[in-house]
């Protein structure tokens, strides 16, 4: 018997509709000797009957309720019996030659211990795929868009999206994510603090601190649809409210963690400083009485998270 190069992992949340696409996606894959594994994460629309039904090949693990996104490729991990790792989102398409275009330069390249395609839409456009790690100054720069007037500052973007030859970059998106094995042996997976979000930017920062690079391949072509998991229905995707919820939970762990409670105390300065001035010019643009909300909504659920996760030192789901 052949040893399976890749382990894939996928985690479905009520997305039925996707899957016979995804499934021809990774079947066009023949190139590959791979093992399957799938976390229904407590889908009610019929996706776990639907890996049940039409693909019995695939290893199923059907959870009662939903563990978020790391915690349930955390709960795969015992049964992987490949050389590498893919994580691969239920609305991220491969084309044919995509997963063995990645696997060989991981193969060629042993000191790269991730690496990430280039992603687009169904439309073509491009999407951020070479990214580089938040903090607090970066955020600042990017929500206020003075990103774009100090080009000589550190960026979590590029300035363009695509992707034009093999980028070092400092973290991948999750949707097409593979892993080297023993990177993954040495770091391991996921913090199960994360429920949905900074999953893989924690990841792969722990997995650069290990010695191990990071790489967008902008010949490994990958079509991201995008959030249709996170937009179906479900007590946790009941609105956009509820994911930046989860979004601001994410972000301040993740700042506790990395940079500590002086780093934490820094992002909420510059935010809360941020929120107060777009309220401040709205107003003045605005009729007495009519300054919008949207800037108080984001602050203010940005200091719950703090309270919350009590300054970013514990889960809250």
């Amino acid at each position: 018997m052949n040893p399976v190069e890749v382990s894939v992992l996928l985690v479905s949340y009520n997305s039925v509709g996707l899957l016979p696409r995804l499934a021809a996606s990774i079947d066009a894959c023949t190139d590959v000797n791979m093992q399957v594994l799938v976390l229904d994460n407590a889908s009610v629309d019929g996706s776990a009957e639907w890996f049940a039904r039409c693909r019995p090949d695939w290893q199923l693990v059907v959870n009662r309720t939903n563990v978020g996104f790391g915690r349930a490729n955390n709960q795969l991990l015992p049964l992987v019996r490949g050389r590498h790792l893919l994580l691969l989102n239920t609305d991220a398409f491969m084309a044919p030659d995509a997963l063995r275009a990645a696997l060989d330069y991981l193969t060629a390249h042993p000191d790269v211990g991730i690496v990430g395609a280039q992603l687009r839409g169904d439309d073509g456009l491009v999407q951020p795929s070479a990214r580089f790690f938040p903090a607090p100054w970066r955020l600042f720069l990017q929500r206020s868009g003075l990103d774009r007037w100090l080009p000589m500052q550190a960026r979590i973007d590029l300035p363009f999206w695509q992707i034009a030859e093999i980028t070092d970059c400092d973290w991948v998106p999750g949707c097409f994510y593979l892993i080297r094995r023993e990177a993954l042996d040495h770091v391991g997976l996921f913090d199960p603090r994360f429920f949905l979000y900074y999953e893989e930017i924690d990841h792969a920062r722990r997995t650069k601190r290990a010695g191990y690079k990071v790489r967008c391949l902008p010949h490994v072509d990958v079509i991201h649809v995008g959030g249709a998991s996170s937009q179906s229905v479900g007590e946790v995707t009941a609105s956009g409210r509820q994911l930046q919820a989860l979004l601001n939970e994410s972000e301040v762990l993740y700042l506790r963690k990395h940079f500590g409670i002086a780093g934490l105390c820094l992002h909420l300065l510059l935010q809360s400083t941020l929120s107060s001035a777009q309220w401040l010019v709205w107003r003045l643009r605005s009729r007495p009485g009519r300054a919008p909300a949207a800037a108080w909504a984001v602050l203010t659920g940005l200091w719950r998270s703090v309270l919350t996760t009590r300054g970013g030192q514990l889960p809250t789901r």
